[in-house]
């Protein structure tokens, strides 16, 4: 396991301290857990949980282009 050293004001020194007590969990377990919580590379489950669930919601292909077929470009 390997071992990291954190620089911490006071104030969030106290933070942590009190969030890991509430949690009855080690200051070092608590810093752990929220790493592997926002460090993901994965959607939360109750986002992933919320797709289709807007039966209303305009999607981009269902909506019809306001532009014409052919829009001529700008030259530089």
């Amino acid at each position: 396991m390997s071992q990291i050293t954190l620089y911490l004001d006071d104030t969030t020194q106290a933070l942590v301290t009190q969030a890991a007590q509430a949690n009855g969990v080690s200051k070092s377990r608590w810093v752990a857990d929220i790493i592997r919580k926002y460090a993901t590379r994965e959607w939360p489950q109750d986002c992933l949980a919320l797709a289709g669930s807007f039966a209303d919601f305009p999607l981009r292909e269902a909506q019809p282009s306001t532009l014409p077929a052919n829009v001529p470009r700008l030259i530089f």
